[in-house]
């Protein structure tokens, strides 16, 4: 047990000390950054599938997931502990009508626990819920830079859950998921002389939102034989829609601006926020519905489907407000699965991997210069299981696009790599003598 929890916090370590910014997409520029989490691994690399649920792996997008059928190994009378930490790194190549470019981004996913109790179960964790990073420039009609805008932070999810078996296969839960977090952004503004030179001094604009709220996630999850081989599998959540605080600050800057781009302030003063009724805002986050089935042999393979709605045109930001966007409802269509050739082989290390693979279609439901931001991708992932049986470290790979470059928007084109250790241990067991 020490051993594996020692190579949690290593792995913890690995990942922040490599990581740098948390996202690399313009799009997060816009609302409260780009949503970063789409559950673990397992899950993305089934194309962001999260309705099956099973003894060995920690299930995040569902709290129903906490509670659970005992293993056969175990002679039905416990299951393990579970932990998981994942991590992943974006390359992204940016392309326009006019320009292209490349940025990539290395970030710790999650971490959390789930422990088993009987009937019931709970889970705990931390997750990257959205995120901000990008660097952007406007140019005007001589080709010459007319704005450029940087931004940084995003939104965490610190979650607690619990969930009940109700009968076997049938379980209910929810999470408690406090949000925290900081979101700062700024933009200067290029002015020329007469004969198209830059100023020395340039006027910049910063602002910062610290951020908490606490909502709830409810879910279920249900399983059954449907033949003697065929087992059934849905999965059901539901988030309200609920307000995160923000509460913010602006100042107003002289800088200059070196030739590398980077700039220093000689004057600043802070705008009263207060007066206007803007130094503390609240932001709507819209209500979430996802429902989803499959089927397959247990330990052998499945395949499924999931629909995700969010009423995402309930968004509102009152600090920030371009007349060039708008939301819109979002939603994601998500199929995928996995096989396992022969999960007990003691022959082939190979035939015990699960091989997973997926695509999903998202529409993000944000709206620039009236087009529709939309996403899709394709995945492929592998199991991989470690000395004991019932512990695997997971590799996934995300193929995909998000945006488009028309109306002079931009197409980001992305490959995702992911990692996950998923760790399992068994802390409760009958004593069999007295």
């Amino acid at each position: 047990m020490i051993k594996k929890l020692v190579l949690v916090f290593v792995t913890i370590f690995t990942f922040q000390t490599y990581a740098q910014e948390n996202t690399a997409s313009p799009y997060s520029f816009y609302g409260i950054g780009s949503l970063k989490f789409k559950g673990t691994v397992e899950n993305r690399s089934m194309g962001g599938l999260s309705i099956y649920t099973d003894s060995i792996h920690v299930n995040l997008r569902n709290p129903a997931s906490y509670a659970g059928d005992n293993l056969e190994l175990w002679n039905n009378e416990s299951r393990p502990v579970k932990f998981t930490v994942g991590g992943s790194h974006s390359s992204i190549n940016l392309e326009s009508d006019v320009s292209e470019g490349s940025t990539s981004s290395t970030t710790f996913d999650y971490l959390a626990m789930n422990v088993p109790m009987g009937k019931f179960g709970f889970g705990f964790g931390l997750v990257p819920y959205t995120a901000v990073g990008y660097k952007l420039e406007d140019v005007n009609d001589d080709g010459d830079i007319s704005n450029r805008f940087t931004g940084e932070g995003g939104v965490n999810k610190a979650f607690l859950g619990f969930a009940y078996r109700i009968k076997k296969g049938f379980s209910v839960g929810v999470d408690a998921q406090y949000n925290f977090g900081n979101i700062e952004n700024s933009s200067i503004i290029y002015r020329y002389d007469s004969d198209g030179l830059p100023l020395l001094n340039q006027s910049k604009e910063s602002n910062r939102s610290d951020l908490s709220g606490l909502n709830f996630n409810f879910g279920v999850s249900y399983k059954s034989m449907i033949t003697e081989k065929l087992e059934l599998v849905t999965g059901l959540t539901y988030m309200p829609k609920h307000t995160l605080v923000s509460k913010n600050t602006r100042d107003l800057s002289t800088v200059v601006v070196s030739d590398t781009g980077t700039d220093s302030e000689i004057s600043s003063v802070s705008v009263d926020l207060e007066s206007v009724g803007l130094h503390q805002t609240d932001l709507t986050i819209p209500s979430k519905f996802s429902f989803g089935a499959g089927i397959g042999a247990p330990r052998k393979w499945f395949v499924g489907t999931e629909f995700t709605s969010q009423k995402t045109g309930d968004f509102s930001n009152p600090l920030y407000s371009s007349s060039s966007t708008t939301y819109e409802d979002a939603s994601t269509i998500s199929i995928g699965g996995f096989y396992i050739p022969q999960y007990n082989s003691y022959t082939s290390y190979l035939k015990r991997m699960v091989y997973r693979a997926g695509l999903h279609q998202e529409k993000t439901g944000l709206n620039i210069n009236g087009q529709s931001i939309e996403e899709f991708g394709m995945s492929f992932g592998v199991g991989l299981p470690l000395t004991g049986g019932i512990s695997n470290a997971n590799l996934g790979l995300e193929i995909g696009k998000r945006g488009t470059k028309n109306s002079n928007l931009i197409q980001e084109n992305f490959i995702n790599l992911h990692i996950s250790l998923s760790l399992n241990d068994r802390w409760f067991e009958k004593r069999k003598y007295n």
